[in-house]
């Protein structure tokens, strides 16, 4: 499908003005045609820019008087605000027809790219919140913080002993170089924090200035990692064995935690759950570990989810993975069955219908109104603005570097029209300010174009998607836009 950015009659319905594919692919070509086509005094073709050109250039701008009145327009502010298409706001209320009984608070990530931690543990929650009668309960994301940043320090000194014979210069060592310890994560990393270390309450482990704005630590622990790379590197090219580095290893990772530990703080290895209900009956749980917490309270075994892509430039009802992509040594490695995106959407509406969460990956910034919390196709009229829009099908704006995974969120609900969806409703984690109180709406349009995963239980799968976990998994190379979430 390809995005067409012309806006829709202010007196049709959502369904009137929603393009076919045939509609689109005619629309695209005309749109081509006029703004490619080649005019006869155009100056000749150079390799470089020549005045000619730019006298053409200015006196071809100059003569369409709508130009003129863009300029005055747009160069005042942003394209969200000048070329907002008021339409899209007034045809999708945040209102649905289906969504989750709980509306558990917003959380805040704040200035961290945490945001699949946030997702996940939001959507464990639910569940306990419903099972104890709770008006309020938040997880601790900087307690999974911790592990994982300890896990990928590992990931990537495994990583460079495995490559310890490749050239530096080479494309794989410095794609390993590069972020070794971001902040970001899929969900079966999630899966394997989780599952190894559990969870606690933020009470227990709340934020600290540097899980809130992780920008310095990072940029410190990155720092010595890329240290401890050379010396890896350099001391194999004397000769010495990989069992003295893997001890070296270890002596690199307790500075790590050191690191970590004076940032964050120890993570707690018992921790008491003491709250009251909505009904304010009083309930405590005492010397919980984060694992018996984990087991006993949350209600979700994660080991027993999938994780559902689109990604039309590779085979449907194959299992996919990407080489390196991942943070705890000896986990599972992170896999995805590549369905078509209705497949993605009946599945996941399926499942909000039943009254449960989906955690979901998407690229966020695309065509997104942050402060009205609104996510279309339409949202911004290029078309009006410019005279021209953007005519990449969600294929080749993967191919050509366009768009990937760059935020993961969690699905609370849904509305449709005439039995088929046109919006849904998004739990965020920027905080309350953003969006309707911290939610956002996000078309059906918008998620055909952006909507890359879902995470679903196995319970919801039918037999013939599920026996695709048993096939090898193709291999994307690390650089693939498929494991861009966990940069």
């Amino acid at each position: 499908m390809t995005i067409i950015f012309n806006p829709p009659s202010t007196t049709s319905s959502y369904a009137r003005h929603v393009l076919t594919q045939q509609q689109q692919q005619q629309q695209r070509a005309k749109s081509d045609t006029a703004t490619m086509t080649v005019t006869t005094n155009k100056p000749k073709a150079t390799h470089d820019i020549t005045l000619g050109q730019l006298d053409h250039f200015k006196e071809s701008f100059d003569a369409d008087i709508k130009n003129r009145l863009a300029t005055l327009t747009i160069s005042r502010e942003g394209y969200n605000n000048a070329l907002e298409n008021r339409y899209v706001f007034t045809q999708h209320p945040p209102i649905f027809s289906s969504k989750l009984k709980i509306d558990a608070p917003i959380t805040n990530q704040k200035s961290s790219g945490r945001c699949w931690l946030f997702a996940g543990l939001n959507m464990l929650r639910q569940g306990m919140m419903s099972e104890h009668n709770l008006e309020e309960l938040e997880l601790s994301q900087p307690y999974l913080f911790f592990y994982d940043k300890l896990e990928k320090a590992n990931w990537f000194l495994e990583n460079i002993l495995s490559t310890i014979d490749e050239d530096l210069d080479g494309r794989v060592v410095q794609y390993l170089l590069k972020d070794p310890v971001g902040d970001g994560g899929q969900w079966d990393m999630f899966v394997a924090l989780i599952e190894k270390y559990g969870v606690v309450t933020k009470d227990a482990y709340p934020e600290t200035f540097h899980t809130s704005s992780s920008g310095q630590m990072d940029k410190l622990i990155t720092s010595k990692l890329r240290e401890y790379a050379k010396e890896l590197r350099n001391m194999h090219v004397k000769g010495v064995k990989v069992v003295q580095l893997r001890a070296l290893k270890d002596q690199m990772l307790e500075e790590i935690h050191k690191i970590l530990v004076i940032s964050l703080g120890h993570p707690p290895t018992e921790f008491d759950w003491v709250f009251y209900d909505k009904d304010k009956g009083f309930h405590e749980f005492r010397g919980l570990s984060p694992q018996q917490f984990y087991r006993n309270h949350v209600k979700l075994d994660c080991t027993q989810t999938v994780s559902l892509i689109h990604d039309p430039r590779n085979a449907y009802m194959k299992k996919y993975t990407v080489k390196y992509l991942g943070n705890v040594v000896g986990a599972e490695d992170v896999h995805y069955i590549n369905l078509p995106v209705e497949e993605l959407k009946k599945y996941a509406a399926k499942v909000i219908k039943d009254g449960r969460p989906v955690w979901f990956g998407c690229d966020v910034g695309q065509f997104h109104s942050r402060n009205k919390g609104m996510m279309d196709t339409e949202l911004i009229d290029y078309k009006t603005g410019f005279g021209f829009g953007i005519n990449t099908t969600k294929a080749e704006r993967l191919q050509y570097g366009d768009s990937m995974m760059t935020h993961a969120m969690v699905l609370t609900g849904l509305h449709s029209e005439d039995d088929k969806v046109v919006r849904w409703r998004i739990e965020n984690s920027w905080g309350e300010e953003y969006g309707n109180k911290g939610y956002l709406t996000m078309t059906d349009r918008w998620f055909d174009e952006f909507v890359y995963q879902i995470v679903l239980e196995k319970k919801d799968l039918p037999k013939e998607i599920l026996d695709v976990l048993g096939q090898d998994a193709v291999v994307l190379p690390p650089w693939d836009p498929m494991g861009a979430l966990a940069q």
